[in-house]
Formats: structure tokens, C-alpha cells, sequence
């Protein structure tokens, strides 16, 4: 959603000719660029358990930071008012940490410039029909209790179902030393539900969600029954699942959520700042194969209403798609101004931050695999030995390394070409860049994920991921 200028300059009490003065504070010691991000972002969630209100919030979160580069410095300061006075300070404080405690000559005015740079409403991603701060929490607690009834009417061995919505919509204003001006409006909508089953004496657990950048409208009977039904699929595979032999096996990863290894595994070691200090494995691998041909990798920022997806980043870079890796070659590393500007690049879009309390640092947004042209079933078809997992949790991640270990939460084995017994309790145990090297078979049904990814470096931030069927083989497996 983007509206007119004047709303997010009077949101945040300032004018244009305040956000020059800002600017001309910050490089008064002689910074090499500023940057000043506004955010006023309203939070509002509400946990259901067991068909009765558990608790529920919103609060407010407001305020701007500013940035000042200098050199390879980065001062950074924040305030939660947009009071001129706390705004100046602020300033003065980022270009002192940028010249490590050398304080410079007082701030002069300036005069108002032409902004360039300013959005256009056409290229908006974040859809928003119905606005979440104008919706009352108690009008969604029936949507809740309904989830839950979903759930139980599909399933007998229910014992407990936490549902919970949240939401949050931020407005955003950006101006730097570039004269760029732009701001936006951010809705996301976020439904999970957990729910616990007993069979016997064996407790089992399930969780769904869905989250989009997109306003109220997003809360149908249609999503309520699709997340109801993911939640108790294949529940009697769980039940019956068995723990089995460990090894070094063929990995056949399933689409969609299996994309987190993709995210974490790769996609981390792409990010331009890791490479730039050298602690990434792929920091002396630029424009060499990495992979098959026929592989191309992605992080995306333009997909309508995609939880990862952007206008543009919290650099004022306009959200844009990146190929990281183009048939098997590694093309590009995801960028910040920083980086970009040290490899002597473009931005790619991948400035993020949490909140106006942090700097922006490189980010993936939406990262998957594109589609090959294997069809799934003849990908199972051509292991005699292995797994197929579709869903996994608790991953850890070595950047310098790229070694990985990912805890499986459903999967079956594979045997002579067709799915066997499911399996459970299992890890995958493997290495990024040998893992892409193995990677032998890509299906053509990609699938991005709608759940609510959160990625944590430093800072969190939405994220989606997605992948294709494919097949990986020499991954170890631990099991008995």
C-alpha cells in the first residue's frame, strides 16, 4: 500500500525541509552518505487455546534511525521521537560513532532540495483491501474458535490446539544524501496453529501456517480449511513412523518447505557481507560452477503479497529479483549499499533491518530454486536406497564451512524406487557446497512456501523460501 506523501510526513511531524536539515546534521563531520528511516509500525496478535482467549496485544512501535558512512565506518543512532531536538541529537551521535569519537563543526541548515527517487503506486506488492489497524481483535476470535473446530471435526485424536493471529502494518518514510525520497505502507498477516494428538501412549505433534503481505482480507473460510487440513495430514504417518538406519544415502527433498535448507544451507553463505570479510565458503568462488547445469537459484523481492517480498529495501533500493547462481555459476552475491559499493556493483535490493533500532545489513527476502524439468515421481523412481523428507526444523548452519545439520520432522524411506515406511527422530548432515555439487535430479514443481518464516542474523526479519523436488545424493543420514 502506498499513499500520498503528505500522509507519511504527517505521520511523522516532519517536512521536507526537515529531512534536508537532518541529512546536512549527519555529514557535518564529513560523511560520505546519510540516511534517515521513519517507522511507525502497529502489532497486534491474539492466542487461542483450547477454545478460549489466552492473551492478546497491540502496541506501537515508532521512531527513526539514522546512518552515516564514512569510509568503511558505520555510525548508527536512533531515537523514539520524531522532536526535532531528539532527531539532531540522533544525527550529531551517528556522525560522531562514524568518526570514532572525532566531533565535528556545528550543523548548518540547509536549504530544500528536488527528491527524487519516489515510489510508484503501479509497482506495489503489498496488497491491502482491508487495513489490520482498523479491525477489531474480537471480530477474529470466531475465526479462531472455527480453525479449532475444524481441526477436532477431521480428527478424533486431537488433545490440544493453540491458534493464534497476529498482525502488523508499518508505515515507512526513507530520505538520504542521494536526495532520494520514498515511503510505503507494510501489511503482513500471519495464522499458525499447533496442535497436539495421542495415540496410546504416543504423543504426537503437527503445526500450518500461512503469512502474506496483504491486509485483513486474507481471513477466509477457503484458508481456514486449507490450514485445518494441512495440520492433520498424514497424522497416522507420524503415529506409524520408525527410526531408521543411518548412513550416507541418496536425499530426495520435497517442494516447498524443504526450501529452508536452500535458505539456510546456501542462501546464507550468498550474502554479500560474508563474503566481503571472507568468512563465507563461496567468498573465492565468483563466476565459477558451483553446481549442474540447468540450476539457477534465486532470492526475489517482487512477488505480489510474498511475505519476503518489497517495494523496496530499507536502503531505498527498489526490490528486484536476483539470480545468485545461473545454470550451476555462482552471478551474484546479495547486496547492501555497502557491499555493493566495495565489489564495485549495483544494490541488489537486500538492505534490511528489523526495526528503525537497527542498521541495515544484507538480506535474503524470498530465496528458492527454479523449477527443472524432472517430474517428482521419477525422481523417487530412480533411488534404489534413501530418504524423502519434505519438512524440517531446528537447522544449524556453519557460514566459513558450509557444513549444515537439519533435524527431519516427517519423511519416508525410499526403496527400489518407491516410497516405504515413514520415518522419524532423524538429521540430515551434509555440506553446502558439495551438497549443490551433488545435486543430480531438479523437478518442475516448484513450490514457495506461505508459511511464516522468520530468519534471525543479528536481526530478524520476514523472509519466504521454496524449492522443487530434488535429488541429493552422498547426504548423511543419522539415524540408529
Amino acid at each position: 500500500m502506498i499513499y500520498g506523501k503528505q500522509y507519511y510526513l504527517d505521520t511523522f511531524r516532519i517536512t521536507e525541509p526537515a529531512l534536508e536539515n537532518l541529512i546536512q546534521c549527519a555529514r557535518h563531520s564529513g560523511g560520505d552518505y546519510a540516511d534517515l528511516f521513519f517507522e511507525n509500525t502497529v502489532y497486534s496478535d491474539l492466542l487461542l487455546r483450547d477454545g478460549q482467549v489466552a492473551s492478546g496485544g497491540l502496541h506501537t512501535d515508532f521512531g527513526v534511525g539514522i546512518r552515516v558512512l564514512k569510509g568503511d565506518k558505520t555510525g548508527y543512532a536512533y531515537t523514539e521521537s520524531t522532536d526535532p531536538e531528539a532527531m539532531m541529537q540522533a544525527a550529531k551521535a551517528a556522525a560522531t560513532i562514524s568518526l570514532q569519537g572525532n566531533v565535528g563543526a556545528p550543523c548548518a541548515q540547509a536549504t530544500a532540495g528536488r527528491h527524487g527517487g519516489r515510489p510508484n503506486p503501479a509497482a506495489d506488492r503489498y496488497p491491502m483491501e482491508q487495513d489490520w489497524r482498523d479491525a477489531r481483535a474480537s471480530a477474529f476470535v470466531p475465526m479462531l474458535e472455527k480453525l479449532q473446530k475444524l481441526i477436532e471435526q477431521k480428527e478424533s485424536r486431537v488433545i490440544k490446539v493453540i491458534a493464534m493471529l497476529s498482525s502488523q502494518v508499518s508505515d515507512i518514510l526513507m530520505f538520504n544524501s542521494l536526495g532520494e525520497l520514498k515511503y510505503d505502507t507494510r501489511p503482513m498477516g500471519s495464522v499458525t496453529v499447533s496442535v497436539i494428538f495421542k495415540q496410546g501412549d504416543i504423543v504426537e505433534n503437527k503445526s500450518a501456517s500461512r503469512s502474506w503481505r496483504t491486509g485483513a482480507e486474507m481471513i477466509t473460510d477457503a484458508l481456514l480449511e486449507e490450514i485445518a487440513t494441512e495440520a492433520v495430514a498424514d497424522i497416522d504417518a507420524r503415529f506409524e513412523a520408525i527410526r531408521p538406519k543411518g548412513g550416507k544415502m541418496s536425499v530426495v527433498m520435497g517442494a516447498g518447505a524443504s526450501g529452508i535448507l536452500l535458505h539456510e544451507a546456501m542462501g546464507h553463505a550468498f550474502e554479500a557481507d560474508f563474503n566481503r570479510k571472507g568468512q563465507s565458503v563461496f567468498s573465492d568462488k565468483m563466476g565459477k560452477r558451483i553446481c549442474g547445469k540447468g540450476i539457477t537459484i534465486v532470492d526475489d523481492g517482487t512477488i505480489r503479497g510474498n511475505r519476503g517480498s518489497i517495494n523496496f529495501d530499507d536502503e531505498l533500493v527498489a526490490g528486484q529479483r536476483t539470480a545468485m547462481v545461473e545454470d550451476g555459476v555462482l552471478t551474484s552475491y546479495l547486496h547492501d549499499r555497502i557491499s555493493a559499493k566495495y565489489y564495485g556493483v549495483p544494490p541488489t535490493g537486500n538492505g534490511r533491518r528489523e526495526s528503525f533500532r537497527y542498521h541495515p545489513i544484507p538480506r535474503m527476502r524470498c530465496t528458492y530454486m527454479e523449477s527443472g524439468l524432472a517430474k517428482p515421481q521419477d525422481i523417487i523412481a530412480s533411488v534404489k536406497k534413501g530418504i524423502f523428507v519434505d519438512q524440517f526444523s531446528n537447522g544449524q548452519v556453519k557460514i566459513g564451512e558450509g557444513d549444515f545439520t537439519f533435524y527431519v520432522k516427517s519423511g519416508y524411506l525410499i526403496e527400489n524406487g518407491r516410497l516405504g515406511a515413514p520415518v522419524k527422530d532423524i538429521n540430515i548432515i551434509g555440506n553446502g557446497p558439495a551438497a549443490l555439487a551433488d545435486l543430480r535430479m531438479v523437478g518442475d514443481d516448484l513450490i514457495i512456501d506461505p508459511g511464516t518464516w522468520t530468519c534471525g542474523k543479528e536481526q530478524s526479519v520476514p523472509v519466504s523460501c521454496g524449492i522443487p523436488t530434488v535429488l541429493v545424493e552422498n547426504l548423511t543420514v543419522g539415524g540408529e
